[in-house]
């Protein structure tokens, strides 16, 4: 590799990072209104839903779990945005409760501005944390672009009647996260020499951790609904939780979240009381606002967090009540570090309605 390619941080040639880049949800949805529906019965979970893969029934006791995910860089390491973008991906199959079987990558590269060897060290570390996941990548696609971008397709696998998917919370279900927030603000201070390395590190080490094994506890213990909390951020997946949700039951679902409950990466409040704050975390809070109701002592910083784009983010689950303890009990057994019970269902007046207090 040469000097000039070694020079040349990966997110210096992003316009943004990470999930961030993810297109805003109230523009992405008027998108969605000009496909064309189609009904298949093999297809479980498809767009109707918004849920985090599609699944496929192939026959009576299997069914195939479908995701791709593809985002810029979000660290200037290509090693650990190799990690961090494989375990993104992975992530929507284990919030399904499935399986991962294999992956595809797909690159675009500024071959002239970071050369293949670069490149080289984004596969390594793809690959890494897929032979944690226990597959390999199996092919690709490629192309020339000004502006880096790696990811995965990653198919799983998952009996039909095991499926989680987030539009099955009911009144009363606890949720609880498996991660904490707040990768959004962090690697947007560390672009901007606000952050410090102790941050930095706690971040990534957060988004290259797969989800395995928090999938793995939910799903020996069964819970009502799943998803993963990524570019949408906490409030733009519950969100979507309790909307489908309630469009399954027909009774219109609402949550309320418990600020103080809600784990944050080291230094995210500091950070984002300096202000940085990602754009797409901004959309996102925009879009929410409206179906939440914030405790007048909450600061816009705080609301910010809790809308602040993820990248690789924890599982968001919603489980009965009489099984929480359990769910929390098989979290600590399996190594997940990391988890709270941050809010309760409840019936509202209008799906998707969140309290936080």
């Amino acid at each position: 590799m040469t000097t000039q390619f070694q020079q040349v941080p990966l997110t210096s040639l992003a316009a943004t990072a990470g999930c961030a880049a993810k297109i805003a949800q109230v523009d992405l949805l008027e998108a969605l209104r000009y496909l064309p529906i189609r009904r298949d019965p093999r297809v479980l979970v498809g767009l109707h839903t918004g849920d985090d893969a599609a699944i496929v029934q192939l026959r009576p006791d299997l069914a195939l779990v479908e995701t791709i995910d593809v985002f810029t860089p979000i660290v200037d390491d290509p090693f650990d945005y190799g990690r961090i973008a494989a375990a993104n991906a992975l992530s929507d199959v284990y919030a399904m409760g499935g399986t991962p079987l294999s992956a595809l990558s797909f690159v675009a590269w500024p071959m002239a501005q970071l050369g293949p060897a670069a490149l080289g060290q984004v596969l390594q570390g793809a690959q890494q944390v897929c032979d944690e996941a226990g597959i390999v990548l199996a092919g690709g696609h490629s192309i020339v672009d000004t502006e880096p971008k790696f990811g995965l397709a990653v198919i799983g696998t998952i009996d039909p009647k095991a499926i989680v998917s987030n539009a099955g919370a009911q009144v009363g279900d606890r949720l609880v996260l498996t991660k904490a927030i707040g990768t959004g603000v962090v690697t947007t201070a560390h672009k901007r020499g606000l952050a410090t390395a102790e941050h930095l590190a706690a971040a990534v080490a957060s988004m290259t951790t797969l989800n395995a094994a928090a999938a793995d506890a939910m799903c020996a213990v069964g819970v009502h609904a799943a998803t993963d909390v990524t570019g949408f951020g906490l409030l733009g997946h519950l969100g979507n939780v309790l909307r489908a949700s309630s469009a399954a039951s027909g009774t219109p679902l609402g949550a309320t979240l418990q600020w103080a409950d809600v784990p944050l990466l080291p230094g995210a409040i500091e950070l984002a009381i300096a202000g940085a704050c990602p754009g797409g975390s901004r959309r996102n809070l925009t879009y929410a606002a409206p179906q939440c109701q914030f405790s007048k002592s909450m600061s816009e910083y705080q609301q910010l967090l809790l809308a602040d784009a993820q990248t690789s983010g924890g599982l968001l689950i919603a489980v009965e009540p009489n099984r929480c303890d359990a769910l929390l009990a098989a979290l600590a057994d399996r190594g997940v570090t990391v988890h709270a019970v941050i809010g309760v269902v409840h019936a509202a007046a209008a799906a998707g309605q969140i309290v936080v207090e």
